[in-house]
């Protein structure tokens, strides 16, 4: 499967193994995915292996998850993604920029393009995302793209960071 979105800047593509390189700057570096659960990668074979079941993913006939190359100029910048839950009802937004891309909106426009994309084509009926409470920028992200705050839980890293206070928003289309 192939699906391209466009916005006014950006060009989202499928992401897949070609983009080892680039993701591989981004994903592990410390400042760069600070507040990302998952992350930072320790290796470049970890990266690969990621972007390898990605690239499996798109070739499914039904994804159950969709992560997008984030292109600006035709450079590789990040990513943005909607991983759907079991009955495909619900979609969870996530991004990453390479920090050298940050405070432009390209994460406002690129998760808006996903959102949109969920819920017209993928007819997910409601759309979350989380963040750590310390990741203000993310918050702003998700209430300029139309979510609402909904509550304030905890999340629990992988690593030495630990435990942290997480912000979950979300938007649910109203049945009519």
């Amino acid at each position: 499967m192939y699906i391209e979105l466009k916005t006014e800047r950006l060009l989202l593509r499928p992401l897949n193994v070609s983009d080892l390189q680039t993701v591989n700057e981004y994903a592990t570096d410390a400042e760069n995915t600070k507040y990302m659960i998952y992350l930072p990668n320790k290796s470049i074979e970890e990266t690969y292996k990621f972007l390898d079941r990605v690239s499996a993913e798109w070739q499914k006939e039904e994804p159950s998850f969709y992560e997008f190359a984030i292109l600006y100029n035709s450079v590789h910048i990040g990513a943005v993604s909607v991983y759907l839950n079991e009955d495909k009802s619900e979609g969870e937004l996530g991004w990453i920029l390479n920090k050298s891309y940050w405070g432009n909106g390209f994460a406002t426009e690129s998760a808006y393009a996903v959102k949109e994309f969920a819920i017209y084509q993928l007819k997910v009926k409601t759309i979350m995302a989380h963040c750590d409470s310390r990741n203000l920028s993310s918050a702003h992200v998700m209430e300029r793209i139309g979510l609402s705050f909904e509550s304030k839980g905890e999340r629990q890293y992988f690593d030495k960071r630990g435990l942290a206070g997480e912000l979950k928003y979300s938007y649910s289309i109203s049945e009519e």
